[in-house]
Formats: structure tokens, C-alpha cells, sequence
């Protein structure tokens, strides 16, 4: 008879609080901004095994969760390189009270299959006994070893894409070194405008550090248009890691951001490139299938309860996802 893995018991907030409560101890800089926590595993794959940790089939599982942007392009890369049976995958209920995120059964998402945790933070008390710091997803875990190889995500995406190279789908160079030093810094420049810009906006402490935060974001956004007139993807007619980071922003943008996050200058849908480049990206078979509007907008509108203390989840917008988006017509 095959046992079934424990889960978690039931989302409490009652009892446990938000996990906000939490966070909000660790984020105090004085002047309002937002401060984003420290990930400290920050180990590393590598195909020849030098890190400690090497690439190889059947080694590594990914804890994600589909709500999380951050977690989100590690399924997309894994996805993309084809590292489906490669690299194990299990999901995290959208929704944490003050434990952080969990393992339960719903849809999308379910129990632990590699260690039988409950709670993803079982996982860094294995790594680091004693460990007090923020549980976040993504994380990488080792299963030789029996601890976390990193919850550092921008590492995590680089080491998926370009360590595993004996299994991964051939012709697609998702890091291409030519142009490293390029998306290295579109990247750098997303991130702290636009991937951590949003966050900026909603968990702004004052109305200075929230006006020099969408002010930014919104720069970026037309920079970006601009960008995408005549190139179907950030750097040409291959998809790049800086599309994976820059996508996974877009894609909660009118569904979150907007509303949640007072980023609503405009809309995604308001710019005619991005929002033609983000219909694009859905509709490939790496982007579309990992992405749940569902894990998205409940795990926002109910764990935020300093931006929404009722936790209604709101039922628009409608987007039409799939309206061509003709950025195949683009040169290069």
C-alpha cells in the first residue's frame, strides 16, 4: 500500500498571523522603502562538479511556487531546457499564514514528495539548524545531501540553463555568451526598476519612496516599449534569460500590480509592444502552461493584509492571453 505524503493543516490566520508580521521586523529602513530579505544558500551547480554540487539527472529538486514571480522563472527555465524529468518539481499551497508557504493538496499544487515536509521552512531548519531568517521560493535542494543548494534565484535560473547542457533541449541558448555582459545589465536594470520595482510601489512606507519607485518602473516600461518595436524578444529572435525575468513581471501586472500595488500609471495592455511581446511569451508551451492567474491573485489579495484586510480576491481583469500577437513578423 502506497502512503500517502503528510500535509500541512489548513491555512490559519487566526491562529498563526501573516507571514508579514515577520517581514515586517526585517524590513525597516527609515526613509520607507522597501527592503528586500537576504538569501543566503547560495550554492551553485556546475557541470564539471567543482562547486560540490554537480549537474546530474535525478540529483536536484525544485521547490517553487507558481504564485511567486521569482519562483515562477525557475519553472519556466526548467521547462524551456527541457529538464522536466531532469530536475523534480513540487508546489507550494499559494496561500501562507505567519508558518510561510506549505505543502497541502488543491489544485495546482500538493504534498511533499522527497522529504515529506509540510512546511517548505522544515527545509531550512534541515539545512541550518536554528535558521531565523526569511523562507522564500525558489529553492534548490539536493537530495545526496539532504539540504538546500540555494534559495538565491537569480543563481538558480543561470545554473538550470546552462549547467545541465547533457540533457537539455539542443538549439537554445537561453544565456548566450556573446551576450552575457549585455543581459547581465538589462537585467540588473529590470530588476530594481521593474521585477523589485512593483514591490517598491506596494510596500512603500511614504509617498516619496512610493513616487520615486513608479516613477522608475514606468521609465523602465517605456524604455522597454521602445526596445520591443522591432525586435520580437529582448535580444532578437531568441528567447533570453532577461525574457524569463522581465516576463514573469508582466504577466501579474494588470491581474496584481496595478491595483494591489498602486503601479497604475498604465496597464500592460496600454502599451501596444509589451503587451504583443507578453501574449507571445504565454502562448509558448514554457510560459503559458507553468503560469496560474488563480495561485497569483490568491496568494497577493490574501497575504497582503496591510493592502487588502478584507482578502477579496477580485475577479478581473479579463485579458485575452490569447489574441495573436504577430511578433513573429519581426526581424531580428
Amino acid at each position: 500500500m502506497t502512503r500517502t505524503a503528510p500535509v500541512a493543516s489548513p491555512v490559519d490566520f487566526a491562529t498563526y498571523g501573516d507571514y508579514g508580521d515577520y517581514l515586517a521586523k526585517k524590513r525597516a529602513a527609515t526613509d520607507g522603502t522597501f527592503v528586500r530579505p537576504v538569501y543566503p544558500f547560495q550554492g551553485r551547480i556546475t557541470a564539471d562538479g567543482s562547486s560540490g554540487f554537480p549537474a546530474e539527472a535525478g540529483r536536484y529538486h525544485l521547490y517553487a511556487s507558481l504564485a511567486c514571480p521569482w519562483a515562477h522563472r525557475s519553472v519556466i527555465v526548467r521547462k524551456l531546457i527541457g529538464l522536466e524529468d531532469v530536475v523534480s518539481l513540487s508546489v507550494v499551497d499559494p496561500v501562507r499564514d505567519g508558518r510561510g508557504w506549505a505543502f497541502r493538496d488543491g489544485p495546482g499544487y500538493g504534498p511533499d514528495p522527497v522529504n515529506g515536509f509540510t512546511l517548505l521552512r522544515e527545509a531550512y531548519e534541515a539545512t541550518e539548524p536554528g535558521y531565523d531568517g526569511h523562507i522564500s521560493v525558489p529553492v534548490l535542494w539536493d537530495r545526496e545531501t539532504s539540504r538546500i543548494v540555494s534559495n538565491n534565484f537569480p543563481d538558480i535560473t543561470i545554473d538550470l540553463g546552462t549547467q545541465f547542457g547533457a540533457w537539455a533541449a539542443p538549439g537554445l541558448d537561453l544565456y548566450p555568451r556573446p551576450l552575457r555582459a549585455e543581459i547581465d545589465a538589462l537585467n540588473d536594470q529590470v530588476y530594481l526598476s521593474v521585477n523589485n520595482g512593483v514591490y517598491q510601489c506596494g510596500f512603500a512606507g511614504t509617498q516619496q519612496a512610493y513616487d520615486v519607485a513608479v516613477a522608475a518602473l514606468f521609465a523602465t516600461l517605456d524604455e522597454l516599449e521602445g526596445r520591443l518595436a522591432g525586435r520580437r524578444y529582448l535580444f532578437g529572435d531568441q528567447i533570453t534569460e532577461a525574457d524569463v525575468r522581465l516576463w514573469v513581471t508582466l504577466a501579474r501586472f494588470d491581474s496584481v500590480y496595478v491595483t494591489h500595488f498602486k503601479a497604475n500609471i498604465h496597464r500592460i495592455v496600454d502599451y501596444p509592444n509589451l503587451w504583443a511581446y507578453a501574449r507571445d511569451l504565454y502562448q509558448h508551451p514554457a510560459f503559458g502552461p507553468t503560469t496560474s492567474f488563480d495561485h497569483i491573485k490568491r496568494h497577493y489579495y490574501t497575504t497582503h493584509p496591510h493592502l487588502n484586510p478584507q482578502r477579496i480576491v477580485p475577479a478581473g481583469p479579463v485579458l485575452d492571453w490569447a489574441e495573436p500577437h504577430h511578433r513573429d513578423k519581426l526581424a531580428a
